[in-house]
């Protein structure tokens, strides 16, 4: 037996987890169930991450959480438990399964065309820091972190899955014409870990093409990388093509811990009431019996699932509405009945079971990802993020006042744009802008040096903030403003 971690969830994840598990129950999966703490509640306990610390110690203990969907208090100033579990647990590679579901309707099903899309989205960096400021009350930061630690971990995730799915093709997607340090380095490290595997096709794509080729063609792709917002919001987009979030399970991957959840809402409007659909809930709980080696468990139990749609039944958010809809507990039980059945579209191998027991790790320090620098690094100036609203000639005149020889004042910008040395009237301004100083021919700098142009720069504006310019091995590793 193995034991995992599970939390109910908020709203209607009570119920819908009581309808897996009665499933899994019937079908019986060799687990065992030990309840934590976590979601709204345990917030409103005054619990800042969602969970008690009991329930952080468990989930670490076992390695594994199964959990339902969980409501995170708006207004608090508290961030997502959903959010704050993968990042905590560094549970790196988000997986999501799209395929068409004979029984749930759509326009591509109604079309002939089938789908089955594998998003893999990296789930602790980008945006999704939530590193924010306010530099001004007008301008807000928000800092983007891409790192190519972090990129190698869920890239290499999805090669290695992809290749053992069988793949015809694994895509990145990716905004690197317009970021391109950030969204450069992920594409450029989705190139080194290809080169590893000559067997699979692999290419790119920009993301907003992909979301028009996935709505236009989605039988075109196969498995698709992304950063963490992007593949946030394209992992949406595939769930609406199959049905919705109702039929998207989600899977989140680390080395030490893995985390098994349904992603759609709480539905607190129907709490209670059991009618929820548990769809997406048992398929996440499949992939979760897979990821343990219950490989003929999960197989029973998903065909058991594909030949309740194909006949029609169904809760009532989808299916035909000329057939009475069961209630949650009804469909489980409708499941449950067709064990041993098989579908006619798309059914899964009985594969014999290869379990494992998840490796529970004593960490006694934090693991520091980090690639050997074989590079020669400089400092070759800064950029000032600073508070003004003067107009760029005369912000410009209060720098030059301070460049004392050794550095010299390149460019002026406002929202990316460059005002200054040249510029042109009809670009709008806000209250922030960044000044670049580089060294006079581009010689190395300290940052002592830098401190001293602080210095004597605060003495003219409020410093927001500022970002070295390093230079690497005759490489400028920043990028230059629209216009420069």
């Amino acid at each position: 037996m193995t034991k995992i971690a599970v939390a109910k969830g908020d709203g209607i994840g009570p119920e819908i987890m009581e309808a897996v598990l009665h499933i899994f129950r019937a079908a019986n999966v060799p687990l065992e169930y030990e309840y934590v703490d976590m979601g709204k509640w345990v917030f409103d306990k005054g619990y800042s991450n969602g969970m008690t610390p009991r329930a952080q110690q468990t989930i670490e203990n076992l390695g594994i959480l199964f959990k339902g969907p969980m409501e995170t208090p708006k207004g608090k100033g508290v961030k997502s438990v959903n959010v704050t579990a993968r990042k905590t647990w560094n549970t790196y590679a988000n997986k999501r399964v799209f395929q068409t579901l004979h029984g749930v309707d759509t326009v591509f099903s109604k079309a002939g065309i089938p789908i089955d899309i594998t998003i893999v989205r990296e789930n602790i960096e980008d945006t999704y820091g939530g590193i924010e400021h306010m530099l001004t009350h007008d301008v807000a930061l928000s800092r983007r972190f891409i790192t190519h630690p972090g990129s190698l971990q869920v890239i290499k995730y999805a090669f290695e899955m992809a290749k053992k799915k069988g793949t015809r093709r694994i895509t990145c997607g990716h905004k690197a014409n317009i970021m391109k340090l950030t969204d450069g380095l992920f594409l450029q490290t989705f190139y080194e870990v290809a080169k590893e595997y000559p067997e699979l096709k692999a290419d790119d794509i920009i993301v907003d093409d992909l979301c028009m080729k996935l709505v236009t063609r989605p039988d075109a792709f196969d498995v698709v990388v992304l950063t963490n917002l992007q593949g946030d919001i394209v992992s949406d987009l595939c769930a609406g093509l199959v049905g919705g979030l109702g039929f998207a399970p989600s899977a989140n991957i680390g080395d030490h811990i893995s985390i098994f959840e349904a992603v759609h809402g709480t539905a607190p409007d129907i709490m209670g009431k059991n009618i929820a659909n548990p769809t997406a809930l048992l398929l996440s709980g499949i992939a979760l019996l897979r990821h343990v080696g219950l490989m003929r468990s999960a197989a029973t139990i998903e065909n058991a699932l594909l030949y309740t749609l194909e006949q029609g039944d169904h809760t009532g958010d989808f299916g035909d509405k000329s057939v009475p809809a069961l209630n949650t507990t009804q469909f489980a039980d409708a499941i449950i009945s067709n064990f041993g059945k098989v579908p006619a579209n798309n059914p899964k191998p009985l594969l014999e079971n290869m379990p494992v027991t998840p490796t529970v790790f004593k960490l006694d320090k934090n693991p520091m990802l980090e690639n050997r620098e074989n590079t020669n690094e400089t400092i070759i100036g800064v950029d000032f993020f600073i508070e003004s609203n003067e107009q760029p000639s005369v912000v410009a005149a209060k720098c030059l006042a301070h460049t004392f020889g050794l550095f010299k004042l390149v460019t002026i910008s406002n929202r990316g744009t460059q005002v200054w040395p040249t510029g042109s009237m009809f670009t709008n301004l806000v209250n922030t802008y960044a000044c670049r100083f580089e060294s006079v021919g581009e010689v190395s700098i300290t940052q002592t040096d830098v401190i001293e142009l602080y210095r004597h720069l605060a003495q003219e504006f409020k410093v927001c903030s500022t970002e070295l310019l390093n230079v690497w091995d005759g490489k400028k590793a920043y990028s230059l403003a629209a216009g420069q």
